[in-house]
């Protein structure tokens, strides 16, 4: 099929062999020599064709990107030509990079003989890095690196060249290798060169026209003022696609005006490429990386090292994740003379408090390892208890239908709250503290106004008991899950339920939400633990090593360890992003019934039915 490149043509398909377009009677000829043949792409910009080159005898396939005046942010006709004639000199410099496709031809826009401008460039075969992404999945910490390495020099260049790309997207970089960026051969090529804007200093300081793909760009961007950091915002959002296989839109909590990739990776990545790519995703200019030169040397990538790197022969100098399984048990608390069903830490990451079925609740100082104290007053077994975010109150929840507020300072008890008719399975504090939530079997959650020691409002939609309650980071959602094999999301204002989750088959026994909010990890009675995302309400992981009943859940405060507990008897450590296992903790010689992480996620604790807590950390 020949297309005609007239843009008010109502019906542009012609023969393959036409001269001229049997609707309008244009030339199908651009420049009496390429011929658009199919349409790739269409946009604010223009239109991208694939097309060839018919005066040469092999007939050549080439690009063709046609652009309309109207949409390059003026209606003047000779300012436009201007434009396109200076930016076109510019890709014809550029296009002598091996990075960058090179320019064949250019076509200033005549509105005499009702033509647009066009520019003509070699076509890049290969695959480009969205294809891979949705063929091959999410990609790895190497991958990554090696895409830096070998862009990060071509935006170096076009930048020393006073060009902004404006339209960094993994559709936009082509792998010109046919075996992938797995290989040592390959070379990526970053295409469509159709927003670049020259940069001069009135032009800085002009807002102009929003080009590019939104999802990639940078704030400064999207309000028409792109600088060359901006090229460098779009590269670090490409490479948080790769990494987690997640639309950007999704990547980022506008609530919290933050990006939350990392709740979402795959595998897990250095510390060093982490910091380096939130930097590069800084919102505020100054705080980005300037150059690409930065960034090279943050990573300490180079030329020889952009060649060197590939999956098959991974980095050495890349620091290895510190979630490597070396965990071990470095201390056991003894002292309750039963089962443990309950453990939290202090906010200051200094005490641990257990409650269990001896009914007593007991502080323990971690460095000496013995209890400091040691609450009595409940008449049945402690299920829960939970710490205030100030660390001023502890809070346990009992079979004998009763919640107790202790106060920590006089070591006294301040409050009891009965008006549950069943046992008290799970208590949680809102971030502010001004709330304490409680789940019960009487099938209710409570929310309690603690300082008019009321009711504000009972949650009422289960069918069965309720085993678990945690409010999400913000404070807005409530989470509850149930033996009717249910979770629910309550909006935590209005009482109502937002979103019912089913998946498990069997009771569900713990829950914790993400430090971004975005994802939910639910363990259930029937083995398994399931990560949900909240936006969707769909389900991203089921992890299934559990042998029996999985009673606790809980995740580090940065998102990148999750931990179980388990009536099997063991401790299992996660990550939480892929769903790897990282490493199995059978110290225990009965059910684990409760696990716990420290504030600064140094030390992890668990809690069972043979009497004791462990205490262990990473060595």
């Amino acid at each position: 099929m020949s297309y005609c490149l007239n843009l008010t043509c109502p019906k542009p398909d012609n023969p393959d062999h036409a001269r001229f377009c049997s609707t309008c009677g244009s030339k199908l000829l651009l420049g009496d020599r390429y011929r658009a043949m199919e349409l790739i792409s269409q946009g604010g910009i223009g239109r991208t064709f694939r097309a060839i080159d018919e005066s040469e005898s092999g007939l050549s396939t080439c690009i063709i990107k046609q652009f309309s005046p109207t949409n390059q942010g003026t209606t003047n006709i000779e300012k436009a030509a201007a434009s396109f004639r200076q930016e076109a000199a510019r890709l014809q410099t550029l296009g002598e990079h091996p990075q960058i496709p090179r320019l064949l031809a250019y076509f200033e826009p005549n509105p005499q003989r009702g033509t647009t401008g066009a520019i003509v460039q070699c076509l890049v075969e290969g695959e480009s890095l969205a294809q891979q992404l949705v063929q091959e999945g999410a990609f790895n910490e190497t991958q990554i690196r090696h895409i830096l390495a070998q862009l990060l020099p071509v935006l170096q260049y076009i930048h020393s060249h006073q060009v902004i790309h404006r339209d960094i997207n993994p559709a936009n970089i082509i792998c010109s290798a046919s075996t992938g960026i797995e290989t040592d051969a390959d070379t990526l090529v970053l295409v469509d060169f159709s927003a670049a804007k020259l940069t001069t200093k009135t032009a800085l300081a002009r807002t102009g026209t929003v080009i590019g793909s939104a999802a990639y760009a940078a704030p400064e961007q999207l309000m028409g003022k792109a600088v060359t950091s901006s090229d460098l915002y779009s590269l670090g959002v490409t490479c948080i696609h790769l990494l987690t296989s997640i639309h950007p839109f999704d990547l980022f909590n506008s609530l919290e005006g933050m990006w939350v990739w990392q709740d979402y990776l795959v595998e897990p990545i250095s510390d060093r490429l982490t910091q380096t790519l939130n930097k590069m995703l800084e919102g505020a200019v100054k705080l980005r990386y300037q150059s690409a030169a930065q960034i090279l040397q943050d990573l300490h990538l180079t030329q020889t090292l952009a060649q060197s790197l590939s999956v098959a022969s991974p980095n050495p100098s890349v620091k290895p994740n510190t979630l490597t399984p070396t965990w071990q048990c470095v201390r056991t608390l003894r002292g309750h003379s039963s089962s443990i069903h309950a453990i939290a830490f202090h906010p200051d990451g200094q005490i641990l408090a257990s409650g269990g079925a001896d009914r007593s609740v007991k502080l323990w100082h971690l460095e000496s390892g013995i209890p400091s104290c040691t609450f009595s007053g409940h008449s049945s077994l402690i299920d829960t208890i939970a710490f205030s975010p100030d660390g001023q109150f502890l809070v346990s929840g009992s079979w004998d239908h009763t919640i107790k507020l202790w106060e920590l300072t006089t070591q006294t008890l301040k409050h009891t709250l009965k008006q549950h008719s069943g046992w008290i399975k799970s208590v949680a504090f809102s971030s502010d503290g001004q709330l304490l939530a409680s789940g019960s079997a009487d099938k209710t959650i409570n929310i309690w106004n603690l300082n008019l020691q009321d009711i504000q409002k009972t949650l009422d939609g289960h069918s069965s008991m309720i085993h678990t309650i945690v409010i999400s980071p913000d404070g807005q959602i409530l989470a509850s899950g149930s033996a009717d094999r249910t979770i629910k999301l309550w909006n935590l204002a209005t009482g109502e339920i937002q979103l019912t989750l089913h998946g498990h088959t069997d009771a569900v026994n713990s829950l914790a939400f993400s430090p971004s909010g975005q994802l939910l990890i639910s363990g259930s009675a029937d083995a398994t633990i399931q990560v949900w995302n909240l936006k969707t309400g769909d389900i991203l992981l089921t992890l299934t090593e559990h042998t029996d009943a999985v009673h606790s859940v809980a995740i580090s405060a940065k998102g990148r360890l999750l931990i179980s507990g388990s009536a099997d008897g063991t401790v299992r450590l996660w990550h939480p992003g892929r769903g790897k296992l990282i490493q199995t903790l059978s110290d225990h010689s009965a059910g684990v019934m409760s696990v716990a992480i420290s504030p600064d996620s140094s030390t992890l604790a668990s809690a069972a039915q043979d009497k004791t807590i462990k205490l262990w950390q990473f060595i």
